[in-house]
């Protein structure tokens, strides 16, 4: 930014664009706490830090050969920092194990959120599993090159590496599930999610090696899990967080953003949203045509696009071109603006990096996605669909960026099905936000359609719905124990109708798309508890309990623990919480409190509201 000649200033501008507006869920009685402003933590903090989590382990039942790794810090409510920390063994990562952890002011230690993927190391009384792996070696056989080429050796052909590829030697759980002692007798049919419980079946010294490759214009991201011994293939998922052909685009004329101006010309760098990053400002670029960022988006004027669906073979830079551009900025302005004035939460990690989107990617690209290379997005212009920089894919998007630089949850299984979640949550609620013309400190009842991708497909059918996702074909509308051989894609289904659950609330009728065989206690249609209270605590959930093997069960304890630590214990959120997740098969339903005494616990939460300061004044 100092190599401008002119100053830099802010200005808004009316683009003419088919951009989506962008949304977060409506008002509640009682907000919940903003976001502590970020900080970071010195060598001697960071040693208290790991010196206190070390000191509870002899209580967990682990020996000293167990210890901890800082793998990130961002803001909590209240004066809180929440630190992750992965779980090492004899120096090395445990894959999918690792502590949420609440720090005070002080950097004191408030609370521990861990994963159990480690117990069975060591010579600790957790231990349950014997002497062959009380002495587990961490020695391997292969060099982290060899594991490199022999994970290639199983990708396609031909392709390139987009960044260089990365070898980490760790320690891999091969998680196996089996039934509690209450359920041995069940039906597979009849199976809840909290009739299972995942369990180690052993360990492997392993490579995992991220590859990010493209062939083509194909992007091609994979983990591969190597045997560290023999390079045998343990596993391996795609890591190509898409949205599978989501998005919207030309639907709401003129929309004001936030330029630079620099150099005699306009810049898509908005100086208002976030700091550094690739370009020093949250920037859209022209991938024009390829599948490279490209450079960001300039223009004479500051009059950006002609709102129509893009030409193919016509220009990236000129008005047609410019509108996918104007789609993502205003796409990016609304996420961010939601995230933070809703929640203070700043850009995609907390930190207020600034992130980019990438336009025109490729040829008539009939996809989006989020890359955790660069954390940032790229979009395509569609040809089955129309342009994808909608304003739920936008939001969609950069919910996997903060998903990744918080829970990190793993894009595999049940877990990935939660991530893919995570992103839709987000999509429907940024879209609520913009369409509500993107202010205030609450996300509206209103404005979004809980349809993902309705408005980009040239048929007018969406890719997924929330209220009852089987209605594509592929998703399923509650838990069962096959659900983590699905795409993440489809996964994510019983989450994505939990949170319209939890939400809007479920009809008795069975006839009724939100009707749920599940829900068998009174009253038979659960109440919802608002867009804004649901997305509060499914955030709150996500950044500060979910770890990176968290599954729909242990996602259901950490939502109502989420619930109780924002509205109160056993408070009406709390209850519609059980019961949204009752109503997908995972835990058991139960009774509403009667109605009157529903408004009479209300009445008080708004005195209560009355009475004390606002969010933003205790922030």
């Amino acid at each position: 930014m100092t190599s401008h000649t002119t100053p830099l200033s802010t200005l808004r501008a009316a683009a003419l664009a088919a951009a989506v507006l962008l949304a977060l869920p409506g008002a509640c009685a009682l907000a919940a706490p903003m976001m502590s402003p970020p900080q970071t933590l010195d060598a001697r903090a960071r040693a208290s830090v790991l010196g206190q989590l070390a000191a509870a382990r002899t209580a967990q039942g682990l020996d000293a050969d167990h210890h901890y790794r800082v793998s990130a810090l961002h803001p909590g409510v209240q004066g809180t920092q929440v630190l992750r920390a992965a779980h090492t063994y004899r120096g090395l990562r445990i894959f999918g194990s690792d502590s949420v952890v609440v720090l005070d002011a002080r950097k004191q230690v408030v609370s521990e959120s861990a994963s159990p993927r480690r117990l069975h190391l060591g010579r600790g009384a957790a231990n349950k599993l014997g002497a062959h792996t009380a002495s587990f070696a961490v020695k391997p056989r292969l060099t982290a090159r060899q594991a490199i080429a022999a994970a290639v050796n199983l990708l396609v052909p031909g392709a390139k590496h987009v960044v260089p590829p990365r070898a980490e030697l760790l320690i891999y759980p091969v998680m196996r599930e089996e039934r509690v002692a209450s359920a041995q007798n069940k039906n597979e049919s009849e199976l809840n999610a909290l009739d299972v419980q995942e369990v180690v079946d052993r360990y492997e010294l392993a490579y995992l090696v991220r590859t990010r490759m493209q062939l083509g214009e194909q992007p091609l991201f994979h983990d591969t899990v190597l045997s560290a011994h023999d390079g045998a293939l343990i596993d391996q998922w795609s890591m190509l967080q898409t949205v599978a052909g989501v998005g919207k685009s030309q639907y709401n004329g003129e929309v004001p953003l936030s330029t630079t101006f620099a150099n005699g010309s306009y810049q898509m760098l908005d100086p208002e949203r976030g700091k550094g990053g690739t370009f020093g400002a949250m920037a859209i670029t022209n991938a024009n045509n390829t599948s490279r960022a490209g450079q960001v988006y300039t223009n004479s004027s500051n009059t950006w696009g002609d709102g129509k669906q893009f030409v193919e073979g016509g220009s990236t830079t000129g008005p047609n071109g410019q509108t996918a551009a104007v789609n993502a900025m205003w796409g990016l302005m609304n996420t961010y603006d939601a995230l933070k004035n809703v929640l203070g939460w700043r850009s995609l990690d907390g930190h207020d990096t600034a992130t980019y989107i990438a336009a025109h990617v490729n040829r008539g690209y009939d996809n989006a996605y989020y890359s955790d290379a660069c954390r940032c997005m790229f979009i395509g212009d569609g040809t089955y669909f129309t342009s994808l920089g909608s304003i739920d894919v936008i939001g969609h998007e950069m919910g996997h960026g903060v998903t990744a630089a918080t829970s990190n949850l793993v894009y595999s299984g049940e877990s990935g099905g939660l991530n893919e979640s995570a992103s839709d949550i987000a999509g429907e609620v940024v879209e609520a936000y913009a369409r509500a013309g993107g202010k205030g400190e609450a996300i509206p009842e209103e404005g979004n359609d809980w349809q993902l991708g309705r408005e980009i497909s040239r048929n007018g059918t969406p890719l997924r719905w929330m209220i009852k996702p089987s209605k594509d074909g592929n998703s399923h509308d509650a838990w069962s124990t096959g659900l983590k051989r699905l795409d993440v894609h489809y996964s994510s289904g019983p989450n994505n109708r939990m949170f319209y659950f939890l939400a809007k609330g479920s009809q008795a009728d069975k006839e009724s798309e939100a009707y749920s065989k599940f829900l068998v206690k009174q009253p038979a249609a659960m109440s919802g508890i608002g867009l804004d209270k649901a997305f509060r605590i499914w955030f709150h959930a996500n950044t500060t309990k979910f770890t990176s093997s968290t599954n729909y069960a242990d996602a259901r304890a950490k939502m109502i623990a989420s619930s109780e630590e924002l509205y109160g214990k056993g408070g009406r959120e709390a209850i519609a919480v059980q019961r949204a997740y009752a109503a997908i098969n995972v835990g058991a339903d139960v009774d509403e409190p009667p109605r009157e005494q529903a408004q009479e616990d209300a009445q008080e939460e708004e005195e209560d509201v009355a009475a004390s300061p606002s969010a933003a004044e205790t922030d």
